[in-house]
């Protein structure tokens, strides 16, 4: 069946080019702080990479809807190998400096904030002519996918440094994507009229309000999402075991995140999706709580397994929303959206991460950052439950008034009482 041959296509591809971006994320500071001494550039690329991400709302709305097709995507796909090529020849060349890190940076998030929902909406697509929810599966396992390779990626980079492969992990990561690019080939998506109306992210959201509700919430988990990284990685530090927290963490997250993903599809289609995602993200907020209250490297595995089973039940929640609700441009339009929700969240937790940690200390950071994404999921589903019991009223009363307009309309057309002869 093509639908499931294009499926296995685009997660094999998605999982390769994952993969491999873990190797560059262990190899690239080296290299720049190798080649350039400084640690103030270690950061460029992605500082670089994430501005138009978070600028697509306003420059990518009519970009975003081109990539409709697998073809198109491997056109995106070598944009990106381009970008990352651009690092290591200019190691080759000796030409490394500051400039060349920044415009590198730029053709990523460029490429990333096409590529990515693009990549998304086209699986989405291919589950749709696949079957019933087959699309949420998708998109679910593509997760499922991204999280492996944050398990097993890093140990793998930082293995491949220790035998001195430190600059070909970034051509390893170009030709990587190049590869998930060729792999999308032939692969076909849903394509709007041409006359269409170019939707926006907001007005994608209009009669969606649980997507919007889903964002609220998913949205806070990754702007407090630096209180278990960097948390962790903290008071590994402050104990003298740096980095056995963080591996203890993202180790369990890992297996629990399989584990979630083998049971998605069959909890989401038997819950409510506002119901999943405030269970999903109240549990991933009391399980930073735990972290924080009970520190040990074995509390912090269990823990951050739930975390790990409860957060992909909340994507998947999300995900199912929007591929029953939209299709199409769309679709594409509200996967864009909540790229760009992802991404600002995190990125503005790392950014007060620090001084956060630094005044209140990381364990009561994980605590609070764990109880304030409770408050907010909950506070979500109540938002949600009183809107729709507003609509519902509504509802009732013009179904009334209509029922009461129909039998004024009988009333006067009687024709005992038109011939005036009582009943």
């Amino acid at each position: 069946m093509k639908a499931r041959r294009d499926a296995l296509f685009l997660l094999l591809g998605s999982g390769t080019a994952d993969l491999a971006l873990r190797f560059t994320q262990v190899a690239l500071p080296l290299i720049v702080l190798k080649e350039t001494g400084s640690v103030a550039a270690t950061g460029l690329v992605g500082g670089a990479a994430g501005i138009p991400m978070l600028l697509s709302p306003w420059w990518a709305r009519r970009a975003r809807q081109w990539v409709d097709s697998g073809s198109r995507l491997a056109v995106v796909a070598a944009v990106q190998a381009v970008a990352l090529a651009i690092v290591p020849g200019a190691v080759v060349l000796g030409v490394l400096h500051a400039g060349v890190l920044v415009v590198s940076g730029l053709l990523l998030g460029l490429g990333d904030a096409l590529g990515s929902p693009g990549r998304s909406a086209l699986l989405a697509d291919t589950g749709d002519r696949w079957g019933p929810d087959k699309a949420v599966m998708l998109l679910t396992w593509q997760d499922g996918m991204r999280r492996v390779g944050m398990l097993v990626g890093p140990p793998l980079g930082a293995a491949a440094v220790a035998v001195g492969m430190l600059d070909g992990l970034l051509w390893i990561e170009a030709g990587a994507v190049l590869l998930a690019g060729a792999l999308a080939i032939g692969v076909v998506g849903e394509r709007s009229p041409e006359a269409e109306a170019v939707p926006s992210i907001r007005g994608s959201l209009k009669g969606r309000p649980e997507v919007l509700y889903g964002w609220i919430m998913r949205g806070t988990g990754a702007l407090m999402w630096f209180a278990f990284t960097l948390g962790l990685s903290v008071i590994g530090a402050e104990r003298g075991r740096p980095g056995v927290y963080l591996a203890a963490g993202m180790s369990g997250y890992g297996v629990g995140a399989l584990l979630g993903t083998s049971v998605s599809l069959l909890i989401v289609r038997r819950v409510p999706p506002m119901v999943l995602a405030t269970i999903a993200w109240a549990t991933m907020g009391l399980a930073w709580v735990g972290m924080g209250m009970w520190t040990t490297p074995a509390a912090v595995a269990g823990f951050g397994a739930l975390s790990g089973v409860t957060v992909v039940l909340g994507i998947a929640a999300i995900s199912i929303v929007i591929t029953r609700s939209s299709g199409g441009a769309e679709r594409r339009a509200l996967l864009s959206g909540q790229s760009v929700i992802v991404n600002a969240g995190s990125s503005a937790g790392l950014l007060i991460g620090g001084p956060v940690i630094a005044a209140i200390g990381a364990e009561y950071t994980l605590i609070w950052s764990g109880l304030l994404t409770c408050t907010v999921a909950f506070g979500v589903l109540a938002v949600s439950r009183r809107r729709a019991v507003v609509e519902r009223n509504r509802a009732a009363m013009t179904d009334g008034d209509c029922e009461t307009s129909q039998h004024v309309r009988d009333r006067d057309h009687d024709p005992c009482r038109a011939a005036g002869v009582s009943a």
